[in-house]
């Protein structure tokens, strides 16, 4: 299994699992095949949600395929400089209304990152980079990737395999490190805010 940082320390009892996986930009170029996609979305499907109503939803592109010029233009200049290096790219989009009464789904895009953490943890223990951004162009991917209104755009996330850091440029490679984490107490606190 990949790991993570030294630098990386948990301050209570938690499982290696949360410390080591991060974020690499570092990608191979190899494909990844339709039974790895599969794998991370089934860990996806098990993640929980408001009234078991699952509104994630996953379109997807993997590298050397029709779709995957379409979903590489989506990005921004920054993020296609090392995800064109991707296996596959990701959009995350969420149903914001829930089926038969039409009501608001408050939760929508909460459930949709449940989702995504699970894919994350999957594809860690599956040895496989997982990388979500914001930097795409969601109103061109609603239009290109035929969207409908009722789906929140959340994000796209980058997935492959490890590669060479050194193919990224300076400033990327100057970040290629696990990212450590505010205290604790900087995001927790019992009873009204108090951070």
């Amino acid at each position: 299994m990949l790991k993570g940082s030294a630098k990386r320390v948990a301050t209570q009892p938690v499982d290696a699992l949360f410390i080591d996986r991060w974020s690499p930009r570092a990608m191979s170029g190899e494909a990844l095949s339709e039974p790895e996609l599969l794998k991370l979305f089934e860990a996806a499907r098990w993640a929980p949600s408001c009234g078991n109503f699952q509104p994630w939803r996953f379109l997807y592109a993997r590298r050397d395929t029709d779709f995957w010029p379409a979903f590489l233009e989506l990005l921004s200049p920054k993020n296609r400089s090392w995800a064109q290096r991707a296996g596959a790219l990701v959009l995350v989009i969420s149903r914001t209304h829930f089926d038969g009464d039409g009501r608001a789904c408050a939760t929508h895009s909460f459930d949709a990152g449940a989702a995504w953490q699970n894919l994350a943890l999957q594809a860690w223990l599956g040895e496989l980079v997982a990388h979500a951004i914001a930097g795409f162009d969601a109103e061109r991917a609603r239009r290109v990737l035929r969207v409908p209104a009722a789906y929140a755009i959340e994000a796209m996330i980058v997935l492959g395999r490890r590669g060479d850091p050194a193919l990224l440029d300076d400033a990327l490679r100057q970040r290629e490190v696990p990212s450590d984490r505010r205290p604790l107490a900087a995001s927790v606190c019992e009873g009204p805010f108090n951070l």
